[in-house]
């Protein structure tokens, strides 16, 4: 054979690569659609059956608005109205201890990225060890403080423990040493800015996405957390809807036979896990919209 005779070239065309990567990518859409859409449609399509459609239906079958009016009109009869009441404590727990991180978490990052002062190392290190804790660990030390502090039972033993945010005063840390610029900082402290002046006039509307971002993420954390109100509020009128819902399930005779007269339909309890979530999306979709915004508004030019 002449060795200039042409080569054939076994490539792969590029269109069958492409169309393999598209079938991958596919199919991996595919299992997380299954695995984690579909238990929140079964979910939403739950509460608008009654508990004889719910077994026999189809499982993503729609019911009725019909049923899902009776289905709120049950919950929302239940203990005179509990839903409502825990929803509000909710509210109130999760927005002062909110409040209350942002009081502190912000200014506690500035502090720690813009100055330097004894122990600043060991308290960087101290934040990072408390925030990778698992929060189930604190609950017995916090319960002894707050038990000796005669604090169980208020709603400060809830609040107080929430605002505690180690996680946010790490996050503002690394946003203020890294994505603040020093010299527009040092140029307003060499025209006279106070310290103050300068975190609160340019520092921090440089930091709403940050701030946004905690603020989510502690709302986030505040509005789920289900084992810290449960050993410290032992009424039922002060316990936040995570717990709530927890006693409802206690209440549906499917799962517990000794629920009584006062019993709770499988769709009612549907309803009111959807009710329980709902404020976080609200939230999350009002955060998103305020996170871009806040970036747009902290951009620079040069």
């Amino acid at each position: 054979m002449s060795r200039n005779a042409p080569r054939t070239s076994r490539r792969v065309p590029r269109s069958v690569g492409r169309t393999s990567y598209r079938l991958l990518a596919g199919s991996i859409l595919t299992v997380f659609v299954v695995f984690f859409v579909l238990p929140v449609l079964w979910l939403a399509l739950a509460a608008t059956k009654t508990d004889q459609q719910l077994v026999h239906d189809h499982p993503l079958s729609f019911g009725s608005f019909g049923a899902l009016a009776d289905n709120w009109h049950a919950l929302s009869g239940f203990q005179d109205g509990a839903i409502l009441q825990w929803l509000g404590n909710s509210a109130l727990y999760a927005v002062i201890s909110l409040v209350i991180t942002l009081c502190v978490s912000v200014p506690a990052g500035y502090a720690l990225a813009m100055t330097e002062f004894r122990g600043r190392k060991t308290l960087l290190v101290s934040t990072l060890i408390v925030m990778l804790m698992p929060s189930a660990t604190l609950v017995v030390p916090l319960f002894l403080e707050l038990n000796a502090a005669r604090l169980i039972g208020t709603m400060w033993s809830i609040i107080l423990p929430f605002s505690f945010y180690p996680f946010g005063v790490y996050l503002t840390y690394i946003y203020f040493a890294t994505a603040v610029p020093k010299d527009l900082l040092a140029a307003a402290r060499m025209d006279g800015c106070s310290e103050f002046g300068v975190f609160r006039l340019i520092a921090l509307p440089l930091a709403t996405p940050v701030i946004a971002l905690v603020g989510f993420f502690s709302f986030v954390a505040n509005w789920t957390n289900y084992f810290l109100p449960y050993v410290m509020l032992p009424e039922s009128d002060q316990m936040p809807v995570q717990v709530g819902v927890g006693n409802l399930l206690s209440s549906v005779p499917q799962f517990n036979p000794a629920a009584g007269t006062a019993a709770v339909e499988r769709p009612e309890l549907a309803l009111a896990t959807l009710v329980a979530i709902t404020p976080v999306l609200v939230v999350f979709l009002f955060a998103q919209r305020f996170l871009v915004s806040g970036m747009l508004a902290g951009a620079t030019k040069e």
